[in-house]
């Protein structure tokens, strides 16, 4: 189940990080989740 959300997250918004500091991978990969459980939540 994990592994389809982050193939799902990954195919649509973007399959690289590309911040420098660990403090903003974090942030870019939450924001990154929320947005899909927006949509998700919307698809329902």
């Amino acid at each position: 189940m994990c592994g389809t959300a982050f193939s799902t997250i990954k195919r649509t918004l973007g399959d690289a990080v590309r911040a420098r500091s660990w403090y903003g991978e974090f942030r870019k990969l939450v924001l990154m989740c929320t947005v899909h459980n927006i949509k998700q939540a919307i698809k329902h």
